[in-house]
């Protein structure tokens, strides 16, 4: 997407930023009050436990004071804890673009006997009565499984098997539970969330109009990451860049690959220029596709993937960007997009649909930084407005740990509806 860009302002504004199998039946969950799901829709999950609560800020957007000049801004939606609005969300469509198709999901929590929450903990689904698994994966933060059986190959089920297993390979527990109702599995005893590596790429959008989006990666990305690292030390970690522009350009997809070497990833992001564009829509599915394909590591551990861009792929491209998606669902890998200047209604659409698919979030740039040029309002119905980096690095702490992290009271620059811990109550 190719559009002016004030360089000279850009540049100064860089300049100044900164035991034995347990079967039974799922117990009841309990959980606080959401958006209520509409007749026959989809249930919302549990919330888990957060650190760091910030208090309600101004309602309905408002923010008496001044926009925080040079300092990158964002928000964030988690649609997985907003399933009836999300589904009121897809059901009004964009321009006739696919859907995934998600169907009712898996929705548990897992937790120790005392009910602290259980994040980490390996798990298996299956198809009642089948002998072999259509997907492994292992617990998010606050102990939540949200696992959708269609976007996974499976079909539309009413009932999944769930297994739960210890690190050691032993199976804890074995439940058969209804898909589209939020549940409780409570294990044995209490486990620990220790992550062995993080997997981390980057997919970027380098058309012209990204100049400001990839002069704050430049930046202030790798320093994100290592903020969140700190929470896990010992963390084996990996860096992947996937550039993309478009057919006609001078490289449509530019896999960098995967490096474990930080400096490496920031001689990689350096080379990195905008350019090119000329339509709105770019090689997104081409990339997504480059992205899924990459050589993840199994095993316990963290699969995130960072995609910033503005514009969607072609709607030629659509089906073939949420095939992508699928695979990368099916591998265990998180979408995290990042919606830059100008991301359009279609762009939203699709980037929703790829994190609500494989567990990440939506992020959101922001115009309360009064950086680059104007961005989008997004269709949802609430959120807070932090610093990017700070944003970022709570996302990576999140599952890194296990334990959802929520800004600091002084992080918080603006409140858009009625926020509570990632829920957007009515």
């Amino acid at each position: 997407m190719t559009r002016r860009l004030a360089l000279p302002l850009l540049l100064a504004l860089a300049a100044c930023s900164e035991s034995p199998t347990a079967t039974g039946v799922v117990e009841p969950a309990m959980e606080p009050e959401p958006i209520a799901a509409e007749e026959g829709g989809l249930a919302e999950p549990v919330m888990e436990a957060a650190v760091s609560e910030a208090p309600d800020v101004s309602p309905r957007g408002s923010y008496p004071g001044t926009p925080r000049r040079g300092v990158v801004t964002a928000g964030d939606i988690d649609d997985t804890l907003n399933l009836a609005a999300f589904r009121r969300y897809l059901a009004r469509g964009t321009e006739g673009l696919p859907q995934l198709g998600f169907g009712a999901p898996v929705l548990v929590n897992v937790a120790g006997p005392n009910g602290k929450p259980a994040p980490g903990v390996r798990y298996t689904l299956r198809k009642p009565g089948a002998a072999d698994p259509f997907h492994e994966g292992y617990a998010g933060p606050g102990g939540r499984i949200v696992a959708f059986p269609q976007v996974l190959g499976a079909g539309s089920l009413s009932r999944v098997e769930v297994r739960l297993f210890a690190d050691s390979g032993q199976e804890l527990r074995r439940d058969i539970v209804q898909t589209g109702t939020p549940g409780r599995l409570a294990l044995p005893s209490d486990t620990d969330w220790q992550p062995d590596f993080l997997d981390l790429v980057l997919v970027v959008d380098t058309t012209g109009s990204m100049g400001d989006e990839i002069a704050w990666l430049q930046r202030e990305l790798t320093g994100a990451v290592r903020t969140a690292a700190q929470t896990a030390p010992g963390l084996s970690m990996r860096y992947g860049l996937i550039a993309y522009r478009d057919r006609g350009d001078d490289y449509v997809v530019q896999s960098f690959g995967l490096t474990p070497d930080a400096s490496r990833m920031n001689g990689w992001l350096r080379s990195l220029q905008a350019g090119g564009g000329g339509d709105t829509p770019e090689a997104a599915a081409a990339a997504m596709a480059a992205a899924a394909a990459l050589p993840w590591r199994s095993g316990k551990g963290e699969r995130l993937v960072i995609h910033v861009a503005d514009a969607p792929p072609h709607a030629a491209d659509a089906p073939a960007f949420l095939a992508a998606v699928r695979r990368a669902a099916g591998r265990g890998v998180q979408v995290f997009p990042v919606a830059a200047s100008g991301t359009d209604p279609a762009a939203e659409f699709l980037m929703r649909q790829a994190a609500a698919a494989t567990g990440g979030r939506y992020v959101f740039l922001t115009d309360d930084s009064g950086v680059g040029l104007a961005h989008a309002e997004p269709t949802i119905p609430c959120y807070r407005v932090t610093p990017l980096a700070a944003l970022l690095s709570r996302l990576l702490a999140s599952e890194l740990t296990g334990i959802r992290r929520e800004a600091a009271a002084g992080e918080v620059i603006r409140t858009v509806g009625s926020y509570d811990r990632g829920l957007c109550h009515s």
